[in-house]
């Protein structure tokens, strides 16, 4: 019999049943002969630059060059991996990034910074309050403190008249980020998001659509981005707990799964304020990075709607447990991906070739759905993984483990087998006398980036028990 797994799933002690998503494996369809998809591993970690002024806290391509903010200061990155400070922009979090025509823009710990590819220089008019963040639209440089949405004079980006303020008051919610898409202005509140058209004038010139009005917004500035043609949010309605949601159109489309949801719930408003949503999009694949404090939740549009199903898995950086992964603000330039560390003053970039994370090991791990006889149990003789074997890394002969979960909360004693060495790419990865189970049973592997492994199938030789 073939076992699903795409998912996994245990049960808690409140009586429920829970789900377990691939941890740092891919799944992708292809419908190759032996299934109609596989797990692959999670991408590798690589140095792309060192010596970095300080912790990335964002990046954006321009002009054909790598622009990011790291500690206090903007950064040029060469192709070559060269980090050229080009001033100081303030010490604090993420920062958002846009350009325009002539210049980017740089909304960092409160205030704005323009580089015009010389220098750079601040936005000091009092008038524009305190920047939380920015879009360049029609001419304009848009900001919010909050709010307000803040215009610069269209003659002087430096300039701003606070008769030209506008607001977004559907509700009294405080406005959190602001986003462009289809050349219109997406303000996202705690609780709404309201969408803004240019009409021009005299006073503020973009008008809210009455029709687009969505009631759900996000937690946090980073909390909200584009993807999948809409904009995509991690926040709530009032009076509700936060999911992800797809908002366009005028309405919001959950995208995340009861589990999701409940991952959500157990950090605070405050936690997931400092979070960082993003996006990216190659080889048909349409990725969305949750990055929480502790692990980062990646949600695929493409593969979900391939397979039917609401694809999830968690990537992070250690062997076993759930640890902070340590990529994020990618950024596309150079014709590749380049990425910061959360937890050091450097660069990266991936490797599909391996799968370990600045030269360390990192765990990969993934579950079934529960094997169930209509309550009569079974006799497992033989568990196959079906998998792209003798591709390891530098192990000699790595292992992987497997064990098993009658109950759903407790699990057995792992069984280890070898993944094969390199170059042995017929070997089978078989385990035999599974033993017998009484009720339903949900089975688990696990193993390290030393084993990179492409699992297609999971096949077992079960023999039923008679009642």
């Amino acid at each position: 019999m073939q076992i699903p797994i795409i998912s996994g799933v245990f049960a808690d002690g409140s009586a429920d049943f829970r789900t377990i998503y691939p941890r740092n494996l891919i799944p992708l369809p292809k419908e190759q002969g032996i299934s109609k998809g596989y797990l692959r591993p999670g991408e590798g970690l690589v140095e792309f630059a060192t010596g970095a002024p300080g912790i990335d806290r964002g990046g954006i391509a321009w002009n054909g060059q790598c622009y990011r903010v790291m500690g206090s200061k903007l950064c040029r990155i060469s192709e070559a991996g060269t980090i050229t400070e080009l001033g100081d922009v303030g010490a604090g979090g993420l920062v958002t990034m846009d350009y325009s025509f002539d210049r980017l823009g740089i909304a960092s710990n409160g205030n704005l910074y323009y580089w015009n590819g010389a220098t750079l220089a601040q936005v000091t008019d009092v008038d524009l309050g305190v920047c939380l963040d920015i879009q360049w639209a029609d001419g304009y440089w848009i900001s919010t403190d909050g709010t307000s949405l803040v215009v610069t004079e269209l003659n002087d980006p430096f300039a701003v008249n606070p008769l030209k303020y506008g607001s977004s008051e559907a509700d009294p919610d405080p406005v959190k980020a602001l986003l462009k898409l289809r050349n219109e202005i997406y303000a996202v509140n705690r609780y709404t998001t309201e969408v803004f058209d240019n009409i021009g004038g005299s006073g503020f010139p973009f008008q809210r659509i009455p029709g687009a009005l969505v009631e759900v917004g996000a937690v946090g500035t980073h909390m909200a981005c584009l993807y999948g043609g809409a904009v995509v949010v991690v926040g709530s309605a009032r009076n509700s707990p936060p999911g992800v949601h797809l908002v366009g159109g005028g309405e919001a489309l959950p995208i995340s799964t009861a589990e999701i949801d409940q991952l959500l719930e157990s950090y605070t408003e405050a936690e997931l304020s400092a979070c960082l949503l993003e996006t990216r999009t190659f080889r048909k694949r349409q990725q969305l990075y949750l990055h929480l404090p502790d692990r980062t939740m990646v949600y695929d549009l493409a593969v979900s709607k391939e397979v039917g199903q609401q694809v999830w898995v968690e990537l992070g950086s250690s062997v076993l447990d759930h640890v902070q992964y340590r990529a994020q603000n990618w950024v596309w330039c150079y014709n590749q991906w380049i990425f910061g560390d959360p937890q050091a003053a450097r660069l990266g970039t991936p490797s599909d070739t391996l799968g370990s994370h600045y030269g360390e090991l990192i765990g990969w791990e993934f579950s079934t759905a529960m094997l169930y006889n209509a309550g009569m149990g079974a006799i497992i003789h033989e568990l196959e993984l079906v998998c792209l074997p003798g591709r390891v890394q530098f192990a000699d002969d790595p292992v992987i483990w497997t064990s098993y979960s009658v109950d759903g909360e407790t699990w057995s004693q792992e069984k280890p087998i070898s993944a094969g060495k390199q170059g042995e790419r017929t070997k089978r990865l078989r385990w035999l006398q599974q033993g017998p189970w009484a009720n339903y049973r949900m089975q688990k592997f696990r193993g390290n980036s030393d084993a990179h492994l492409s699992f297609a199938r999971l096949e077992a030789q079960v023999e039923p028990l008679s009642v």
